[in-house]
C-alpha cells in the first residue's frame, strides 16, 4: 500500500501556489490600454523589433496629422488601418494568459486520457506483461475528471466572461462577417461545444470509474471467480469504440477549431499520438520514481524495458503522422491549407522545428539501443524531453491562432504548468494511496510478475 507522504503533498501545494501567482501575474499584466500598445509598437518599430506587422502598420500621431492635411481620405484610411492593428495587437496580448492556461490544462488532461486509452488496450488485448502496472495507470487516470472539466471550463469561459480569447468563432461579430465560419455554425457554437464536451467527459470518466471498480472487486473475489475481469473486458471493448470517435471530435473542438478556417483529416490521429506517448512516458517516470522509493518491488527491468519500447515506438508513430500532415499540405501548396504551416514556420520557427528534435530525434537516439531502455536514468532523461516536446507541440497548435507573433514562454506559461502540474501530482498520488499497488486478483497477474524479456 502506498503512503502519500506529507513532503510530496507539500511539494504539490507549493507548485500550485507558485503557479497560481504566475497565472495571476499574467492576467494582471495582459490588460493594456490602446495608448500603451501604441507606445509598445512605436518602440518595436524604433528598435527594429521582430514583429514585422508592427513595422508595416505603425503610424505616429504626428504622421497622422501631417497625412490628414495633405492627403485627406488617404490619411483617414491610414489612420483606420493603424487603429485596427493596434486593437488587434491589444487583443493578442490579452489572449496570452488565457492561452497559456489552456495549453497547460490540456497538456495534463491529455496525459490522463492517453493513459486511459493505454490501460484499456492492455485489458482488451489481455496483455500478460503489463498488469503489474495497472494501479499506476489507474492512479494517473484519476486526474481525467478534474483535468477535462478544467479544460472545458476555460474554453467556455474564454468565450463568455472573456473576450473570445481562444476561439474566434465564439465572437458573434466575427461570425457575422465570415461566411466560412457561418457555414460551420451548426457545429461551432458554444452550446453544442459545451454539450459535446460533457458527453466526451462523461463517457471517459464512466469507463474509468467502472474499470477501477471491477479491478478492485476482482482483488476481493473468491479464488477462481473472474466475473469482474470479464465485466471489465466487455466494457473495455465498448469504450475503445467510443474513445476512437470522441477523441477525434474532441481534438476538432478543443484544438483544431482555434483555426476555424483550417482543417486536417489526420488531426485526430495526430493529437492521439501526442497524448498516447505522453501518457506512456508518465507511466514510465512514475514507476521509476516509485521503485526508487521502495515500492513496486514486483516491477522489474523487463517491464520498464517494454514501457520504454512503447515510448520509442509511439514517438516514431507521432513523427510519421507529423510528417504526413506537414508534407502533404506543403507539397500541395493549397493557400487555405498551407497558411497554417506558414504562420508557424515564420513566427514559431524555434518551437516548431525544436519539437521535432525533442519528439523524434532525441527519443530515437536515446532509446534505440535495447540496453539503454533498461537504464532508468536514460529513460528518465528521454521521458523529460518527450514531455517537454509534446507540451511545445500543444503550444504550437494553440498560440499562433490566439497570440500570433506575440508569443513567449515566460511567467504566465510557466505558472500555468506549475499550477496544473501540482494539481496533477496531488490527484494522482492521492488516488494511488487508496488501493493496493498490486492488482493481485487479475487473472494474468502471475504471468506479469514472472515476465522476462
Amino acid at each position: 500500500m502506498y503512503t502519500f507522504s506529507n513532503k510530496l503533498k507539500t511539494f504539490s501545494f507549493i507548485l500550485m501556489i507558485l503557479g497560481a501567482l504566475g497565472v495571476g501575474y499574467g492576467f494582471m499584466t495582459s490588460h493594456k490600454s490602446f495608448e500603451e500598445v501604441e507606445h509598445l509598437l512605436a518602440e518595436e518599430s524604433h528598435h527594429g523589433g521582430g514583429h514585422g506587422e508592427a513595422d508595416a502598420h505603425h503610424v505616429t500621431p504626428s504622421q497622422d496629422a501631417h497625412a490628414a492635411e495633405g492627403h485627406g481620405e488617404e490619411a483617414h484610411t491610414s489612420v483606420d488601418a493603424h487603429s485596427k492593428h493596434v486593437t488587434h495587437v491589444q487583443h493578442q496580448i490579452a489572449n496570452r494568459p488565457w492561452s497559456a492556461l489552456y495549453v497547460a490544462a490540456f497538456f495534463f488532461m491529455m496525459i490522463a486520457l492517453g493513459v486511459l486509452a493505454f490501460y484499456a488496450i492492455q485489458i482488451a488485448s489481455q496483455a500478460g506483461w503489463s498488469p503489474v502496472l495497472f494501479r499506476v495507470m489507474e492512479a494517473i487516470t484519476a486526474y481525467l475528471l478534474p483535468g477535462a472539466l478544467i479544460v472545458l471550463i476555460i474554453a467556455v469561459a474564454s468565450g463568455t466572461i472573456g473576450h473570445y480569447n481562444i476561439f474566434i468563432w465564439m465572437d458573434p461579430d466575427v461570425v457575422a462577417h465570415d461566411k466560412l465560419i457561418q457555414g460551420k455554425a451548426g457545429w461551432l457554437n458554444i452550446g453544442g461545444f459545451a454539450i459535446r464536451g460533457l458527453i466526451f467527459i462523461a463517457g471517459w470518466v464512466a469507463y474509468r470509474h467502472f474499470a477501477r471498480k471491477f479491478s478492485i472487486a476482482q482483488d476481493n473475489a473468491e479464488p477462481g471467480d473472474i466475473s469482474n475481469f470479464k465485466k471489465a473486458f466487455r466494457i473495455t471493448a465498448g469504450f475503445l469504440v467510443f474513445f476512437i470517435y470522441t477523441e477525434s471530435m474532441m481534438s476538432w473542438d478543443w484544438i483544431m477549431s482555434v483555426d476555424p478556417h483550417w482543417f486536417s483529416t489526420l488531426f485526430g490521429w495526430y493529437v492521439f499520438a501526442s497524448m498516447f506517448v505522453s501518457g506512456i512516458t508518465v507511466i514510465a517516470l512514475m514507476s521509476i520514481y516509485l521503485k526508487s522509493k521502495g515500492y513496486l518491488a514486483f516491477v522489474n527491468e523487463n517491464h520498464l524495458h517494454d514501457v520504454a519500447k512503447f515510448m520509442f515506438g509511439i514517438s516514431i508513430f507521432w513523427t510519421y503522422l507529423w510528417f504526413s500532415q506537414f508534407m502533404l499540405i506543403w507539397y500541395s501548396n493549397i493557400p487555405e491549407e498551407v497558411t497554417y504551416f506558414i504562420t508557424r514556420i515564420n513566427d514559431y520557427k524555434l518551437p516548431f522545428f525544436g519539437m521535432v528534435v525533442m519528439n523524434f530525434l532525441f527519443p530515437v537516439l536515446m532509446l534505440m539501443n535495447a540496453n539503454y531502455k533498461r537504464m532508468n536514468w536514460f529513460v528518465v532523461m528521454a521521458g523529460i524531453v518527450i514531455l517537454l516536446g509534446h507540451y511545445v507541440d500543444i503550444f504550437n497548435m494553440i498560440m499562433p491562432a490566439t497570440v500570433g507573433d506575440r508569443w513567449f514562454i515566460g511567467i504566465p506559461e510557466i505558472g500555468a504548468v506549475l499550477l496544473f502540474g501540482g494539481l496533477f501530482i496531488f490527484v494522482v498520488f492521492l488516488s494511488l494511496s487508496k488501493a493496493s499497488l498490486l492488482a493481485k486478483g487479475y487473472p494474468l497477474m502471475k504471468e506479469s510478475e514472472d515476465f522476462h524479456y
